[in-house]
């Protein structure tokens, strides 16, 4: 039954799956401080699972519409993980390490660059980078679905995996050392659109993160709310992963990608949501996740 089991998961089911497990135990040991640490639990059972019922569903048909949610599960799953890695780090520390990313730029740097950025600051660039910054959601969805498309199963079940995987190792990086980033602690949150104002999109892109980042409108403690999610820079981590499969697999668009990963990682400093530091620790994790991905995959890891 076990074996059974196993040879119907993919590495990117048993890595998710592992993951469940980690974030179950966490809110377990955690259980008086996480608020939701209850509906966490139930909602981490719930999809193991709908990851080994999707599983069996596909080995059985291949063709059936369960397949298609099989290999698609992860779009769902990343956003859900992280709401709820939202709902753990802040009740489990209680504090946030921003006083060390400083630091660490200011040895690195001799300054704070988000604040000499000041001076090569135009409307002109800040909306060119708010659209870059905004494009990573999209990234992972055309080299994917190109991969799909062209029926490259290998590299896109190996791409599936790498992005989830990348995905969870950024999420530990959150929980080890969990910041707001620059716009809460060297500039004035409140006042981003007079500081660094854009041209038509900056100020409606600029709100879609901040939502997605859990930060309700008009509040006068924004930084209550927001998730922390600075360190490591997971859109530095996963677009540089996302511009190597571009290459790697000849996407069709991948010299638009590779130009649109440049500027957005560039953007992460710029528009104020990092740390200099935060994005050398994306690079590390790129390395990292990529490294120890090949390996893992190549055994075939199993339950």
């Amino acid at each position: 039954m076990k074996w059974a089991l196993s040879s119907r998961l993919r590495a990117t089911d048993t890595i998710t799956i592992c993951f469940f497990v980690f974030l179950t135990l966490l809110n377990l040991f955690f259980f008086p401080s996480v608020e939701n640490a209850g509906v966490f639990i139930l909602c981490n059972i719930t999809g193991i699972v709908a990851i080994i019922f999707l599983a069996t569903k596909t080995a059985q048909n291949n063709n059936s519409p369960f397949a298609i949610a099989y290999y698609w599960y992860p779009i769902i799953i990343i956003p859900f993980v992280f709401k709820e890695t939202y709902g753990m780090i802040l009740p489990i520390w209680q504090y946030d390490f921003d006083d060390v990313l400083i630091a660490a730029d200011q040895w690195i740097l001799g300054s704070n660059p988000t604040q000499w950025m000041s001076t090569i600051a135009s409307p002109l660039l800040t909306e060119i980078l708010q659209i870059a910054y905004t494009s990573y959601y999209f990234l992972f969805l055309i080299v994917g679905f190109e991969l799909f498309k062209r029926n490259e199963k290998k590299e896109f079940h190996f791409f599936v995996f790498c992005i989830v995987y990348g995905f969870f190792l950024s999420y530990i990086g959150y929980f080890v050392l969990p910041a707001v980033g620059p716009r809460f602690t060297l500039h004035d949150f409140h006042s981003l659109n007079t500081e660094l104002p854009g041209i038509y999109c900056t100020e409606f892109l600029r709100s879609i993160i901040n939502a997605g980042e859990s930060i309700p409108e008009n509040v006068s403690n924004p930084i209550a709310y927001v998730q922390r999610d600075v360190f490591p820079s997971g859109h530095t981590q996963l677009t540089l992963l996302i511009m190597y499969f571009a290459v790697r697999c000849k996407i069709k668009t991948r010299w638009l990608i590779t130009i649109a990963g440049t500027l957005l990682i560039f953007s992460t400093v710029y528009l104020l949501y990092h740390y200099v530091t935060d994005v050398l620790a994306g690079i590390i994790f790129m390395l990292l996740t990529l490294w120890t991905a090949k390996k893992i995959y190549a055994r075939k890891i199993i339950l």
